[in-house]
């Protein structure tokens, strides 16, 4: 294997990585969304499952501060190629649009369309 290919597969290893804490995340929130609508739908009170729901939403938290990390370990592993001088490798995750308007496939078959917006921050 030469550099360019073991470069490679670390980058899709940490690609693969990163998807799979966004995956966890959004299971984890769908996981919330049906805690509520289940208590809503069989008419309990707030009270009840509170405690569940605050585990879940701590989990939340925890794959928040695990995609934190495996972000600033993409950054640091950049660094530390343009350290090691080996240039550039534009590997990438092959799930990037080209263009930020046109659709693409989320892996499941489905289609979504980014779109830019403007920035309402008031400066």
């Amino acid at each position: 294997m030469d550099r360019t290919e073991v470069v490679a597969s670390v980058a899709g290893d940490l690609y693969a990585t990163e998807r799979a804490i966004d995956d966890a995340i959004t299971a984890a929130t769908t996981l919330v969304q049906s805690m509520i609508g289940a208590r809503t739908l069989l008419k309990v009170s707030h009270v009840a499952g509170s405690a569940s729901q605050t585990k879940a939403m701590e989990a939340i938290a925890a794959l928040s501060a695990a995609r934190e990390a495996i972000v600033a370990s993409h950054s640091q592993m950049q660094k530390d190629h343009r350290r090691m001088g080996w240039g550039t490798y534009a590997v990438g995750a092959l799930d990037k649009p080209d263009d930020f308007n046109e659709e693409f496939d989320t892996g499941g078959g489905v289609k979504q369309q980014l779109r830019s917006v403007p920035n309402s921050r008031v400066a």
